[in-house]
């Protein structure tokens, strides 16, 4: 089983940012619109680092200052706390031998892995919110492929997969509603493990937030252990809306 930080740096190979730059004991990253994981600073190395330099560093890009706190980063958690930062979307992190998720065959014309995606999972996406910004941190990805599952012999639901250092992550999961609670979510994910198995993959990772409950249900069934999670601290008064 990988450790949080193998964790962690498949997230930023995975998902990757616009832009990065190192400002003293930061990571600055420009999402240019792609979410929070793409836009968040991150602090490098035990010591923190100065506050107000990842502040201006990120204001001068046009974002709110936006720090992802991970697991074991309490003396930064209780900085930003005392700075009147605020806790946004606690994460969990799962991981799990791709081998646990190829021991089921996939029925015919369940879910396929193809890339570059198809107009009608670009629709999907879009209906959960994922839009031409968060496809574009997917292009950015280097080995990579979207998953398109079927079921009732319609179109069901997607996925991004990426591979960075043997961990496969599967990001921006979205089943259309009319096809949730029928176990398409199950042979997205295994789809993925079977890829990741025929690409060189040892481990397969998703991430989900606490708050879902449905997403954390499943991912325990199908064999994940909880593994780095992280949650952000955002400024409520500095700078500007978040890209």
């Amino acid at each position: 089983m990988i450790d949080a930080q193998a964790l962690y740096r498949a997230i930023d190979g995975t998902w990757p940012a616009a832009v990065k730059t190192r400002v003293d004991h930061w990571t600055i990253r420009d999402g240019q619109g792609g979410g929070k994981r793409v836009s968040a600073a991150t602090c490098d190395g035990e010591q923190i680092g100065d506050v107000e330099v990842a502040e201006a560093a990120m204001q001068a890009i046009g974002q709110t200052p936006l720090f992802m706190v991970r697991q074991g980063e309490d003396a930064l958690d209780a900085a930003l706390e005392a700075r009147g930062y605020q806790i946004v979307d606690p994460t969990n992190g799962y991981a799990t031998p791709v081998s646990m998720l190829t021991d089921v065959p996939i029925p015919p014309v369940t879910a396929f892995a193809i890339w570059e995606p198809l107009a009608i999972m670009e629709d999907i996406w879009a209906k959960g919110g994922i839009g031409p910004e968060r496809l574009a941190v997917m292009a950015r990805a280097e080995q990579k492929t979207a998953i398109l599952a079927r079921w009732n012999e319609k179109p069901a639901g997607v996925a991004f997969v990426a591979i960075h250092d043997g961990v496969a992550m599967v990001h921006a999961v979205e089943v259309l509603e009319h096809q949730r609670r029928q176990g398409v979510a199950q042979w997205i994910m295994r789809c993925a493990a079977f890829w990741a198995q025929d690409n060189g993959a040892h481990t397969l990772a998703v991430l989900t937030t606490a708050a879902n409950g449905a997403a954390n249900a499943l991912y325990q069934q199908l064999g994940f252990a909880a593994l780095g999670g992280y949650h952000y601290r955002i400024s409520p008064t500095k700078g500007t809306q978040t890209k």
